[in-house]
């Protein structure tokens, strides 16, 4: 499974939102400029975030976005689901049914766990399952904390003057 570098961008935008005041917003030509990607490109992303709710946007002049949410209420789970969707990791072919030495040749209707012929795509659920409980445990509060942690001080002073001098917020 690979997801885009849209959700890492979203990840990083967001963070910059954090400290945004509920009266005011981040522009959109601000977040791709301090990122170095296009406009239109950032946009596409936001215009997903947007939807699914994680963001708000402002209109107008000195219009942007800001989170929706509390940062604690945004999980990575949110981020990816918004910017690619809901993908299967593993789509079983229930390649087993084809085999010569299989009698029923029916279509295989669904994968439970009465059904021993779908042990291989119910091992790929859990799976995905467990990675899906992971990455909604992670919140966009808890980068920001890590992110506070592993990145010089003057990076993250930086970006959040960058910002307010940039009159975003």
């Amino acid at each position: 499974m690979k997801y885009s570098v849209m959700v890492e961008y979203a990840l990083h935008s967001l963070v910059y939102l954090i400290d945004v005041p509920s009266d005011e917003s981040i522009g959109i030509k601000d977040l791709s400029e301090f990122q170095g990607l296009s406009e239109t490109y950032l946009s596409k992303v936001f215009g997903k975030l947007s939807k699914a709710g994680i963001v708000s946007s402002i209109p107008g002049v000195n219009g942007g976005y800001k989170l929706a949410r509390a940062p604690e209420e945004i999980s990575f789970w949110d981020v990816i689901r918004a910017v690619e969707g809901i993908k299967p990791i593993f789509q079983c072919q229930n390649i087993l049914k084809n085999s010569l030495m299989y009698v029923d040749k029916e279509k295989c209707s669904s994968c439970t766990s009465g059904n021993s012929a779908c042990t291989i795509n119910l091992v790929m659920l859990e799976a995905e399952q467990q990675m899906y409980a992971f990455l909604s445990s992670k919140t966009i509060s808890w980068l920001d904390k890590e992110l506070e942690q592993v990145l010089p001080k003057e990076i993250r002073v930086g970006s959040r003057e960058y910002f307010k001098r940039n009159d975003s917020i």
